[in-house]
């Protein structure tokens, strides 16, 4: 296989290439390493790559593979990392300027399992400033590889563009509020957040401890499941990942939903949401019933509480993240971030534990829904395809924000896992996704249905001209 085909295969598929020894792992990295060195000047997906050591884990993989032992699908298969994940020796700056010249002297726990499992780290992708809103103003951001004009998401806008673009074969984003769906849904890409608790948070810089989700972004659900089942489990080192164990997320797959039975709020997914986005999950919701999953008529629990309480609660939680460097250090923190945090310290003990009252309720009724079904169907944001433009104003129109939260923040408050997978593509050509939600630690149902879904359709296989 010539090297200039490699880019745009699924994270499985190289993957038995590389452990058929069809193709080398050295081939494949330095296949991707050349693509980055061409592309990502204009992209600007990546905080910081890693060649040397890239290539010396593919030398490594090679040898391995060669005398027969086999780590996994990973194993040789190059893959990055979002900044604020550590990597030994490399900078992780966490979309920051304060800490530029941070560098770490371990793996966080998700790496370390990346490079046990045989994964060959390219690099750290860029990421808005702690993982909240905006880029830094001295960083340059990424750019979507669909057309420059559009979002590229946030806050691991670096994962969902290098992905796309076929700088990696997948990689990790984080999620607090949306960060993993939003770069997803905006790239035209897959992704996982896990439950809260299913993947170590350890080495991880914080934005918000009890919101924080590590998962994978990639070009299927199948490549998703894949990494997952990698990075997820116990962690000692982190005492609120959750002694489960971990399945085989990638047996047993059929292609087929039936025995599954969807929840849809009609009236919560339509109302207020753009074209687009509606056909998208309606489109979504056809082929899960023509797979064999039973749709159901529900009444989702009135989100605007808990989505207004995620600002405040967030706040609180990223001031105690930042408490050695702000204020101290406020001049060289971005107006966003600045907010969040000016927000936080603002809040009083009996305001948070009013949030957190609400925020155990709202996640006790969600809770309650899935006694009835498997999954819930959403959008993955009220509003299709935004451009730079648009977002530009997003801390002036409050509906916009609401519109942005509206289906990723809710379930952030309850820790529910999520898949995004791209549906389609809004009149301005960008792609657009929508969301299964399941229930606590049922990932593997998640990759079950998207599986299923991408079976049938082709969106996830549809890539940027570049």
């Amino acid at each position: 296989m010539a090297s200039g085909d490699l880019h745009y295969l699924g994270l499985v598929d190289i993957g038995r290439k590389i452990q058929t020894k069809e193709l080398s792992p050295v081939e494949a990295t330095k296949a991707m390493l050349g693509r980055i060195e061409k592309l990502d000047g204009r992209l600007k997906s990546f905080a910081y790559v890693m060649a040397d050591s890239a290539l010396a884990e593919a030398a490594a993989a090679e040898k391995e593979i060669a005398s027969g032992k086999i780590r996994g699908p990973l194993h040789g298969v190059p893959v990055a990392v979002k900044d604020l994940c550590w990597a030994k020796g490399a900078p992780a700056a966490h979309g920051m300027t304060v800490h530029r010249d941070f560098r770490p002297t371990e793996d966080a726990t998700v790496v370390a399992r990346l490079k046990d499992a045989g994964a060959i780290i390219l690099g750290k992708l860029q990421q808005t400033e702690g993982a909240y809103a905006d880029h830094h103003p001295k960083i340059d951001p990424p750019k979507n590889p669909w057309n420059p004009d559009l979002w590229p998401g946030a806050s691991s806008s670096g994962s969902g563009v290098a992905t796309a673009a076929g700088l990696c074969f997948g990689s990790l984003g984080t999620d607090t509020g949306g960060s993993i769906r939003f770069p997803s849904a905006a790239n035209g890409v897959t992704g996982l957040k896990p439950t809260w608790g299913r993947v170590s948070r350890y080495g991880a810089f914080e934005l918000a401890a009890t919101l924080d989700h590590i998962g994978p972004m990639a070009r299927s659900a199948v490549d998703c499941g894949a990494i997952l089942g990698v990075i997820a489990g116990q962690d000692p080192k982190d005492m609120t990942s959750v002694p489960l164990a971990v399945p085989d997320y990638l047996k047993g797959l059929s292609g087929d939903l039936r025995g599954v039975t969807i929840g849809v709020d009609r009236r919560w997914t339509t109302e207020g949401i753009d074209g687009d986005a509606a056909k998208v999950l309606a489109e979504g919701l056809r082929v899960a019933a023509d797979v064999g999953a039973t749709i159901k008529e529900i009444e989702f629990p009135d989100p605007k509480a808990i989505i207004d309480d995620w600002f405040p609660l967030c706040g609180v939680e990223v001031a105690v993240a930042h408490e050695d460097t702000y204020p101290a250090r406020k001049d060289e923190y971005g107006p966003a971030l600045a907010g969040l945090l000016d927000l936080g310290r603002q809040q009083s003990g009996m305001d948070y534990q009013k949030i957190v009252l609400r925020r155990e309720a709202f996640r006790g009724a969600v809770r309650m829904l899935f006694e009835t079904v498997d999954l819930i169907a959403v959008p993955a944001q009220a509003f299709a395809a935004p451009t730079l433009a648009k977002m530009a104003t997003l801390g002036e129109d409050a509906s916009l924000i609401g519109g942005l939260l509206r289906f990723t923040c809710p379930f952030d408050m309850t820790g529910s896992p999520t898949v995004t997978l791209p549906g389609g593509f809004a009149a301005n050509g960008g792609p657009v996704g929508f969301q299964f939600v399941g229930r606590h630690f049922d990932e593997a149902g998640l990759v079950r249905a998207g599986d299923a879904f991408q079976r049938v359709t082709d969106w996830h296989k549809r890539h940027p001209g570049i």
